[in-house]
């Protein structure tokens, strides 16, 4: 358990899926709270229902402003937005109102972030749709989280799982555009970020494999030059910068390779082609973490499960490993600071 004397902002997610009875489910282990110092940030109406759905129930220190914060590990912190009632959704259904208060409620705790009242944020599952529908018109939560924090370039989503990080070349747009959206000065930015990021996180020299875009790498150009033009000379000049990194290599065989020559961080071409595999081997272990901006967010790396919520089933692992994952990032950057 990493203990890194942090104070972590914290979201309920959607209110209509599953995120209030996960924060409620993994907050009741005495070692994730104990890690750090939470300030959670909702409706307290949605995070009972949670609860209630949980059969838990959350031990909770409720403060108005970030002036009452108690920086004590293990405390709870709770500020009460009043902005959504249960009367106002149903649960299980996409609701643009809940959207529009999922992001309002990630604007207010990173306004904390921008005021140096935490030290990174771990999110419940949104819902993309409702999230733009709410009025927030992004392509994703990472370029919504780019803009409130000003930031225009460098950033990324990274996915991991147990000791694998998983990051993109592209991530969320069409897959008829992921060719022209594919340069070596791209496949170079993302390599050198992700090498970057796991150094930050405590990985020495990371072993970065890349996936090929095209079936079979492209057999040499005939089935898509992509390999040639672009990703092959991009891993070149990475290497000649001191990155360990190699590729491209076919993406079905990709994940086959970490039982012979285990790998740190795979670079995938498009979403899919690296969240299918990662997802396969442990859906309820993956989170997903927005890096490269001033602040580190982090989420479990499923959605909103609309199919279950309200049942009870929802399963806490990924949110655990999200909240530990935060906690770790926290941690290395203040070591960093105080070198």
């Amino acid at each position: 358990m990493v203990n890194s004397n942090s104070t972590i902002g914290v979201t309920l997610g959607d209110a209509t899926g599953i995120g209030p009875e996960l924060i409620a489910k993994a907050f009741q282990e005495k070692k994730v709270r104990q890690q750090a110092a939470w300030v959670l940030v909702g409706d307290k109406r949605v995070l009972l229902q949670g609860q209630a759905i949980a059969g838990l129930e959350l031990e909770v220190t409720e403060i108005t402003d970030a002036s009452q914060i108690n920086n004590t590990a293990g405390t709870i912190n709770f500020i009460d937005l009043e902005n959504i009632s249960p009367d106002d959704y149903h649960l299980g259904e996409l609701s643009e109102l809940s959207g529009k208060v999922t992001g309002e409620t990630l604007k207010y705790v990173l306004e904390l972030s921008k005021d140096g009242v935490i030290d990174g944020v771990v999110y419940a599952p949104l819902n993309k749709e409702a999230l733009h529908r709410g009025g927030h018109h992004f392509q994703d939560e990472l370029h919504f989280f780019a803009d409130q924090l000003d930031c225009k370039e460098g950033f990324s989503e990274i996915n991991v799982m147990d000791d694998l990080w998983v990051s993109r070349v592209t991530s969320h747009i069409p897959l008829r555009n992921v060719s022209e959206n594919i340069s070596q000065e791209k496949v170079e930015e993302r390599i050198q970020f992700a090498d970057k990021t796991l150094k930050a996180a405590g990985v020495e020299n990371p072993r970065i494999v890349v996936s090929a875009l095209n079936p079979h790498a492209g057999d040499g150009g005939m089935l898509g030059d992509e390999e040639i033009r672009f990703i092959t000379p991009a891993i070149e000049s990475s290497s000649k910068k001191g990155i360990n990194v190699a590729g491209p290599y076919p993406a079905d065989t990709l994940f086959l390779r970490l039982n012979k020559e285990p790998f740190d961080c795979l670079l995938a071409m498009y979403h899919d082609q690296a969240q299918t595999g990662m997802k396969l081997l442990g859906f309820n272990r993956g989170v997903t973490m927005s890096g490269g901006l001033p602040i580190t967010l982090t989420t479990p790396a499923h959605g909103t499960a609309f199919d279950i919520a309200g049942e009870g089933d929802a399963n806490p692992g990924a949110t655990i490993a999200a909240i530990n994952m935060v906690v770790k990032m926290a941690s290395a950057h203040t070591y960093q600071k105080s070198k």
